[in-house]
């Protein structure tokens, strides 16, 4: 009975991260067929008889064509500025879109962050320690002051690993890990759940 209900979980465990996945993609396509096909399949049917099925994604994909290559241009740069600060300054827009476009540029690597290499430090008291992203080594207004070697960390929130508490440490201080900046970043943004 024990190993019939692992293999149950087992089976589980393989089969909800693929239905998971597959679901949200019909989902996607279908949100965006239908927000943008409907119109075009309403007329098509009407007037020829017959629909296109993702005729709405294709449109989506055109139109993310198009505002990319203006977006790549300097007029179309200088104009997307201007809505983006009209678009934040909307309530509550401003706590939440900002994160997401870090982690959006993040993810495509239009902003890739500044850090050398992931550590663990002792804080934010003996005993405990956090993860912690190097930034930078040496600052010699900070180094002439204390006359020891530092070096500035990031210590990241849960889940915007690109926003946290800036750090001085003294560089014999840290513990360095094995462990990609990649690697950490999804061990940031998922609470410690997913393991790198």
């Amino acid at each position: 009975m024990h190993k019939l209900r692992n293999y149950f979980l087992s089976g589980i465990a393989l089969l909800l991260p693929i239905i998971i996945t597959v679901n949200i993609l019909v989902w996607f396509f279908t949100f965006l067929d239908g927000m943008l096909g409907k119109y075009i399949n309403h007329y098509l049917l009407n007037n020829f008889g017959y629909a296109i099925p993702g005729l709405g994604l294709l449109l989506f994909v055109f139109i993310v064509f198009i505002i990319g290559f203006f977006a790549a241009n300097f007029l179309g740069k200088k104009l997307l500025y201007v809505l983006e600060a009209c678009f934040i300054r909307l309530p509550f827009v401003a706590k939440i879109y900002p994160h997401i476009k870090q982690f959006i540029n993040f993810l495509f690597g239009k902003e890739k962050p500044s850090f050398k290499k992931v550590v663990l430090v002792e804080y934010p008291r003996k005993g405990v320690y956090s993860l912690g992203f190097i930034v930078n080594e040496g600052l010699s207004a900070v180094e002439e002051r204390i006359k020891q070697q530092v070096v500035t960390v990031l210590v990241p929130n849960i889940p915007n690993p690109f926003s946290g508490v800036f750090l001085f440490f003294i560089k014999e201080d840290l513990m360095y890990l094995d462990m990609t900046i990649e690697d950490a970043i999804k061990l940031v943004i998922s609470g410690g759940v997913l393991q790198p």
